[in-house]
């Protein structure tokens, strides 16, 4: 396992180093001047190349990847041009918002698909079972942009309530402002998650159910309860350990247009907002970021395998 850990984590590594290279280049190549966006159209070329010199954009590719590569390992991952403000310290501003919104969508995608999903395999063929899967289609056929909106104008026009916006509201100094805040994008979210997890959930359960040692199980006279939860279930997670690694790895990267629209500040909306004005060290630190996530969460779902399954072994 330890082999394993540590291979992994190397290929990672090389992983990540070509993937910031590969945003470095690819910023610069791309028409557009940070430092003219950051001092305006009407700049005279002396203000941009003061501007220039001041966040090091004179100098040469090589030299400029060095500085920020090197700043990422003492933790100076540079200034935002166009904020004006330390990357790091943006970062831990709006970390926890991202956090809270995930763990949150991950609850509710855990509460809601994975139940649903073994009610929908045990009754195959009943009510119960075609609700779930129109349910599920349902959640995956609607854009999240959509249901937003509805989350937002339909209160507002029969109860006259609309969710809190504006100004985070820390767990801590209020924690049902908080959840009022978080709850219906964090639902938004896990609409289309809960709804890929019912549907996975189901396909994997049945096919599990159908193999030689559940009817062994049967046969020794244990309960039902017991076979589903203590053998069936178990094994059929591995799939579904594997997606909601990818969607917990989607979502620490900030949901882009939730945020926007429930007014969130979290990294998604910070990463977009450095997209549009091509803020070079933002949009470098937050690629970096989301590999990193990727890289460690997809590590996670494979190490996670072997408790599922224990036949699993790595070298």
């Amino acid at each position: 396992m330890q082999t394993f850990i540590i291979r992994r984590l190397l290929i990672g590594a090389l992983i990540l180093f070509v993937l910031s290279v590969v945003v470095f280049l690819l910023l610069r190549i791309v028409p557009g001047d940070p430092a003219v966006r950051r001092c305006g159209l009407n700049c005279k070329e002396e203000q941009i190349a003061a501007i220039r010199a001041q966040y090091g954009y004179d100098k040469s590719y090589p030299a400029q990847y060095w500085d920020w590569l090197s700043g990422v390992f003492t933790g100076d991952l540079g200034t935002s041009t166009f904020l004006q403000r330390p990357v790091l310290e943006s970062i831990k501003a709006r970390l926890p918002v991202t956090l809270e919104l995930m763990v949150l969508t991950l609850l509710l995608t855990i509460a809601v698909g994975i139940p649903f999903g073994v009610i929908s395999a045990i009754f195959r063929e009943s009510p119960a079972d075609y609700t779930v899967r129109v349910t599920a289609v349902f959640g995956l056929a609607v854009p999240a942009f959509w249901v937003a909106t509805l989350v937002l104008i339909l209160p507002v026009t029969w109860w006259g309530y609309a969710p809190p916006l504006g100004e985070y509201v820390k767990f801590q100094d209020d924690p049902v402002g908080n959840l009022k805040q978080f709850l219906p994008a964090a639902g938004v979210l896990a609409l289309g998650s809960a709804a890929g997890i019912m549907r996975l959930t189901r396909s994997s359960l049945l096919e599990v159910l159908r193999q030689d040692y559940m009817r062994t199980a049967r046969a020794k006279g244990l309960r039902e309860r017991s076979v589903i939860v203590r053998h069936a279930l178990k094994n059929s997670m591995i799939p579904v350990v594997t997606v909601l690694g990818l969607q917990m790895a989607g979502l620490l990267g900030g949901a882009i247009i939730v945020e926007q629209i429930f007014a969130l500040p979290g990294l998604g909306e910070y990463t977009l907002l450095a997209i549009v004005n091509k803020d070079f060290d933002v949009v470098q630190t937050m690629t970096l970021y989301a590999g990193v996530t990727v890289v460690l969460l997809n590590l996670a779902v494979d190490v996670s395998y072997a408790w599922l399954d224990p036949r699993i072994r790595y070298s």
